[in-house]
C-alpha cells in the first residue's frame, strides 16, 4: 500500500459538487489532492481527517468526499483557520487506476490507500460506485456522505 506523497492526478466528469469543511486539528496532517477525507469519530466527530493506510476505520466513521485541494494542520492551528473544498455527492472523480475495466461498471469501490481503488470493503472507506474507465483513469460516482463499514 501506497499513501499519497503529492497531489493526485483527477479528472471529473460532467459538474464537480464541492463543499468546504473544516480540518481536525488533533493531530498534525497534510491533505493531498485527491484523498479521500473522512470523519473519524474516535479523533473528532465534526471535522475531517484525511484518510490514510494507517487508520483504523471504524463502522462509525464516515466517508465525506474527496480532498479537491491541498492542506497541511498543526496541532497548534486555530481549527477553523484549517478549511479546505472537498468534492462531494454527485460529483464523478477520475483515479489514475489499472484496478478496475468498464467490465467493473456499478461495482462498489473502497480506498485500501489515500492513493489506490480498491474492491474491497475490510476496514477501508466505500466511496461510491464505478461509473466508467477512460483512458486509465477508473471515473467514481461518489455517494457521500457514507458511513464506512468497518473492519
Amino acid at each position: 500500500m501506497t499513501d499519497l506523497t503529492a497531489n493526485a492526478p483527477l479528472r471529473i466528469l460532467g459538474e464537480a459538487h464541492i463543499e468546504q469543511w473544516v480540518l481536525d486539528n488533533s493531530a498534525a496532517q497534510t491533505i493531498y489532492k485527491g484523498q479521500p477525507m473522512i470523519i473519524d469519530q474516535s479523533e473528532d466527530t465534526v471535522n475531517l481527517r484525511g484518510y490514510v493506510d494507517a487508520t483504523v476505520v471504524a463502522a462509525t466513521d464516515v466517508f465525506m468526499g474527496i480532498a479537491a485541494e491541498d492542506a497541511s494542520v498543526a496541532t497548534t492551528d486555530t481549527e477553523t483557520d484549517n478549511d479546505i473544498n472537498v468534492y462531494v455527492y454527485p460529483t464523478i472523480v477520475g483515479f489514475k487506476s489499472a484496478v478496475f475495466t468498464n467490465a467493473d461498471c456499478g461495482k462498489t469501490v473502497y480506498m485500501s490507500d489515500s492513493a489506490t481503488l480498491s474492491e474491497t470493503a475490510g476496514d477501508n472507506p466505500q466511496i461510491g460506485k464505478l461509473h466508467r474507465v477512460i483512458d486509465g483513469y477508473a471515473f467514481v460516482e461518489l455517494t457521500s456522505p457514507q458511513i464506512c463499514t468497518g473492519a
